[in-house]
């Protein structure tokens, strides 16, 4: 990895990702995940004020960024050894399946090289009646804006950490096996092209 992916980046999307709309959609949804908790592309841990432990029993965190998971784990000393961490590829979690009550997914599927096998692997990983939480930014609804999203990917794909404007979340989720039980779509405060937010809840199909 380059001086920038290792030392800086992470940094950088720490800082961005904590922003306060980022932030508001987090406090809407991470309260709503229970029991065993899947969270598919940990990053810095920017999660984990907002879950409710009493209703967490563990939080078992997977992301192949070492450099981000560094900052994470900083941060889970805070919370009673209920958060441990596995360093994989969303597409490839060596762990048992059907063990999750709960899978959140936030602001991750933008990254991931192969969204439709990270869900894949959430759907295998969640019991049968399990929920997926979201939260992630996306393809906006106008045309105008989609294809500035469209032409500006490449180069912000490479600048940002592999993430992608361009990406139907929707579409995504639904073509994973999953039933949305909750779904809101909306702006927040921010760029047109970045700033186009999904979040809810979704049910293993």
């Amino acid at each position: 990895m380059s001086l920038y992916e290792n030392y800086f980046l992470p940094k950088l999307l720490d800082c961005c990702c904590g922003m306060e709309g980022f932030q508001n959609k987090r406090a809407q949804i991470i309260p709503k995940a229970h029991g065993r908790v899947l969270e598919i592309g940990i990053g810095s841990g920017l999660n984990f004020d907002f879950y409710d432990f009493d209703k967490v029993s563990e939080i078992v965190g997977v992301d192949p960024a070492l450099s981000s998971v560094a900052i994470a784990k900083s941060r889970a000393v805070n919370f009673n050894s209920k958060i441990s961490f596995v360093e994989a590829t969303a597409e490839s979690i060596d762990l048992e399946s059907a063990t999750f009550d709960s899978v959140v997914i936030g602001f991750s599927l933008c990254t991931i090289p192969d969204p439709m096998q990270a869900l894949a692997e959430a759907h295998r990983l969640l019991k049968p009646g399990g929920s997926l939480f979201f939260m992630e930014h996306g393809l906006a609804p106008e045309p105008k804006i989609q294809k500035w999203q469209h032409r500006i990917t490449p180069l912000w794909n490479k600048i940002a950490g592999g993430c992608n404007l361009n990406r139907n979340i929707e579409e995504l989720i639904l073509s994973g096996g999953f039933q949305l039980q909750d779904l809101k779509k909306k702006y927040i405060k921010g760029p047109k092209i970045a700033s186009f937010l999904y979040y809810g809840e979704a049910s293993k199909a």
